[in-house]
């Protein structure tokens, strides 16, 4: 029992040392991060790696207190992020694969399912919403605050 248990030990010991000396899978792979512009705000409303790693919290969190709350603030919200975020050249975050949001979540193989009704460019509004009696341009008074300049 005691040979086994030093062989497993060893067998543990040569498994670590190749984890570690194995390049990591993007360099292996031999793909470059994404190279993002610059926002235009003068910071982010939290630090860089924070919103890496939690800006989809951040969102649901704040999409929840606004829907189902009625609570609406700026800090984390998805149109201060597009303002703040949309490309020079294309005035999107999502129109190329070299925007913000679509070149992130392209390299981390992640769907882009927020524009399905929320506008990728500032001050524009996503696809024409049906209303009652479903005529096209009517929207909900909640839809229409939140799509022409209303905060979120």
């Amino acid at each position: 029992m005691a040979r086994l248990a030093k062989w497993l030990r060893l067998a543990a010991l040569i498994g670590g040392a190749a984890f570690v000396a194995v390049p990591s899978i993007p360099a292996v792979a031999g793909v470059d991060l994404p190279k993002l512009e610059k926002g235009k705000g003068e910071k982010c409303v939290e630090e860089t790696q924070f919103m890496r790693r939690n800006h989809m919290d951040l969102l649901k969190h704040h999409r929840d207190e606004t829907m189902r709350k009625g609570i609406r603030t700026t800090k984390h919200s998805l149109k201060k992020c597009v303002e703040c975020h949309a490309s020079e050249t294309t005035g999107s975050v999502a129109a190329s694969k070299e925007d913000f949001c679509a070149a992130c979540h392209s390299y981390a193989a992640v769907k882009l399912d927020c524009w399905d009704c929320h506008a990728t460019k500032p001050g524009k509004n996503p696809l024409p919403q049906m209303g009652q009696g479903g005529q096209v341009g009517q929207t909900s008074p909640l839809m229409a605050s939140t799509q022409n300049g209303g905060s979120k």
